[in-house]
């Protein structure tokens, strides 16, 4: 079993900046892929960015630019710096890891950006 414990989320302007950061502890031998989905209310959750072990990354369209994904191996660790935050990025946002044959979630960090 892996646990995700998300923190970082909140209220910002259009324009801010945040940085959120989720650190997975419990069985973490097989660790693989962590990453960033979200979901908007009235919305299905979707991708917003993974990174491998390794450190290959990839990103969403809608955040290219403007987010980057980055992660601390030793401490079991993935961080999500968004910048340049739109109203609509406001969302739930949800660390997801792969550990071997399994997907795990955390609990969800809400992010809203005002106008």
């Amino acid at each position: 079993q892996v646990q995700l414990l998300e923190s970082g989320g909140g209220l910002v302007q259009a324009g801010g900046s945040l940085r959120l950061s989720c650190a997975a502890s419990g069985s973490l031998f097989r660790l693989n892929a962590m990453g960033w989905y979200r979901q908007a209310p009235g919305k299905q959750r979707e991708l917003v960015s993974t990174i491998t072990k390794g450190g290959s990354s990839n990103y969403a369209d809608s955040v290219k630019g403007r987010f980057s994904i980055s992660r601390d191996n030793a401490k079991n660790t993935v961080y999500l710096q968004m910048n340049s935050l739109k109203p609509e990025d406001t969302a739930v946002y949800y660390c997801n890891a792969e550990a071997g044959w399994h997907d795990y979630w955390g609990q969800g960090t809400q992010v809203t950006v005002s106008s």
